[in-house]
């Protein structure tokens, strides 16, 4: 008997589970299907002038709106006279109604010079995992140019024989498995633009000797052929522009000379480390480094010619490179200085540019009118983790590199930014990083800015998770208590995070709640969304996310797809919400 009344139990939660009905639409949207239309029945008429005054679609035409009764009539609700209240519902959480314009494409000014462009940028682009073990593969580099990616990273080093290049991951605590220069170049030359037609740009991080380095050009000449953007001199005064780059690839790394000057210095100095306890490591100057080498090298019965590795270095390598990547010598602030005889590439890591940014915030702003500042991961983040990226940007750092095979709340912003200017992986910058004032100022990151506007949002309900998820993915015996999580990523500022109520035993939540976010740099906010199951005995389970980047919000009120951890869109998740500008009078 006890296990007759067991199987009754499963056998009821289990019918529960699987219950589904049409979602009541709040008394909001009601109230706006009335409104815009006539005994029930909302014409083309009507829904034009619904996308006109409540949509803010003001180039909406009768054309559109009959795009939208036509995408409804395979649907059983739809009446040929025009759309009742479920139709309409079923209108706004479809995919026309998405809250970024696919019609507008690319639309930010594509002839300034690359420096005033935020580009997607990857960091050891062939990785497949984490920093420490992971293999080394050309898919994660073919994947990340599909999705937009513009700048790939690729660290080159002899081969065990030393006879031919391999890419890996080096260091001492390194052990990916690498692969071959030639696969890696082909899956960019085969992958470059099939996500946008605007310039890829490959960073090598060089460890090989001259006659390696001349088969590396005579390489990528070969695969890229006609492809491969070459300057014709050897620094540029300024960068060209992203349009006039359309379908090139671009090499950028340190010329030859420079490279292993700083290869030598990092030799160097693990050689001193090497000997004193990690402890009583002293800071070193440059002064101590060329010291310490130049008794090494008396010690050794040779002097050092500082022309010696130039002279062995071929003029094919040097001549690949558009992009000159390299730090000047000194401290941090003489690293940022603007030479205005030509322009180059910085690379910082993300202590770095804290420390820069600390320091010297304008510095850096000015640096980035003109020349591009590349910031990467800490060698810590084994994981594969990564960092905020809003920090990097708010100085105009063009090329904020991130571990593109994870995920996370870093990532999905960077996602999100980049789905701006229709997804071509070049952003433009806003005016005020670009701006000098009447005494040659430029914007100070550090001041306080006043709100510029606020956003606000108005979570209405969701669906699609019983088809996209298991059943079992949630609470084992009985619908999930769905809640979401709104909030803003950019400024500091402008960053929070909100949350709605958690929605009890139900698979289409209704949460009906708004929020209002005040933004003082809007133009680099991005709308973070993430929707979370509730469970009282663990961390909630993962339902979804998004990020939108706020300047290209459509207002009214939207179907907003989620998508999975990696950053790939579910079939039918999203949420109905609505989006909306206000003068910050209260702020």
């Amino acid at each position: 008997m006890d296990i007759i009344k067991l199987n009754f139990k499963v056998f009821c939660c289990w019918k529960r589970r699987f219950k589904l009905r049409m979602a009541e639409p709040p008394q909001e949207l009601k109230n706006v299907f009335v409104n815009y239309s006539h005994n029930g029945t909302m014409t083309i008429d009507d829904l034009r002038s619904f996308l006109v005054r409540y949509q803010g679609e003001t180039n909406a035409t009768r054309e559109d709106a009959q795009a939208i009764f036509d995408s409804l009539k395979h649907l059983n609700i739809f009446q040929r006279r025009g759309l009742h209240l479920e139709a309409f519902v079923r209108y706004l959480l479809g995919d026309l109604n998405i809250p970024l314009s696919s019609s507008l494409g690319v639309h930010h000014d594509m002839n300034a010079p690359l420096a005033h462009y935020f580009i997607y940028t990857g960091h050891n682009s062939y990785l497949t995992g984490n920093q420490i073990n992971s293999a080394c593969s050309a898919d994660p580099i073919a994947k990340a140019l599909q999705r937009g990616v513009r700048v790939i990273e690729l660290d080159l080093w002899p081969n065990s024989n030393g006879k031919n290049v391999e890419v890996r991951h080096g260091g001492a605590l390194s052990m990916t498995s690498p692969v071959e220069l030639d696969k890696c170049l082909v899956a960019i030359k085969e992958n470059a633009f099939l996500a946008s037609e605007y310039p890829v740009v490959i960073t090598f991080e060089d460890h090989l000797t001259p006659s390696l380095q001349s088969n590396v050009a005579k390489l990528v000449t070969k695969i890229f052929g006609d492809m491969l953007y070459k300057t014709g001199s050897e620094y540029l005064t300024e960068f060209p522009s992203p349009e006039c780059l359309k379908r090139k690839v671009l090499i950028s790394t340190k010329p030859p000379k420079e490279y292993l000057e700083s290869h030598r210095r990092r030799e160097r100095s693990e050689e001193w480390e090497a000997e004193m306890d990690e402890e009583e490591i002293p800071e070193k100057t440059e002064e101590d480094y060329e010291a310490q080498t130049s008794k090494k090298e008396q010690a050794e019965g040779r002097e050092h010619d500082p022309d010696e590795d130039e002279d062995k270095t071929t003029q094919e390598y040097r001549h690949l490179i558009a992009i000159h990547a390299g730090k000047t010598k000194g401290e941090l602030l003489d690293w940022l200085k603007d030479d205005p005889r030509k322009v180059r590439r910085l690379s910082l890591s993300e202590q770095e540019l804290e420390n820069a940014t600390r320091k010297h915030g304008s510095a850096v702003v000015r640096f980035t009118q003109r020349n591009l500042l590349r910031i990467f991961p800490k060698g810590t983040r084994f994981d594969s983790s990564n960092y905020c990226p809003f920090i990097g940007w708010m100085h105009g750092a063009q090329m904020v590199a991130f571990n593109m095979q994870g995920h996370g709340k870093h990532l999905w912003a960077m996602q999100g930014m980049f789905k701006a200017n229709g997804g071509c992986g070049y952003v433009k910058k806003p005016d005020f990083l670009l701006d000098r004032g009447p005494s040659n100022e430029v914007f100070n990151p550090s001041e306080a800015l006043p709100v510029k506007t606020v956003l606000r949002v108005k979570i209405y309900l969701g669906e699609g998770w019983h088809v996209d998820f298991h059943h079992a993915d949630f609470d084992r015996y009985s619908p999930p208590d769905f809640f979401a999580r709104v909030g803003i990523s950019g400024a500091p500022a402008d960053q929070r995070m909100e949350r709605t109520l958690a929605i009890e035993d139900e698979w289409l939540p209704v949460w009906n709640q708004d929020f209002g976010f005040p933004l003082t740099v809007p133009e680099l906010a991005v709308l973070r969304i993430e929707v979370l199951e509730y469970d009282t005995t663990k961390r909630p389970d993962f339902a979804g996310q998004t990020c939108l980047p706020v300047s290209e919000l459509k207002t009214g009120i939207r179907a907003v797809p989620l998508h999975d951890r990696k950053g790939d869109k579910y079939k039918h998740a999203r949420l109905l919400m609505r989006f909306g500008f206000e003068t910050p009078f209260c702020y």
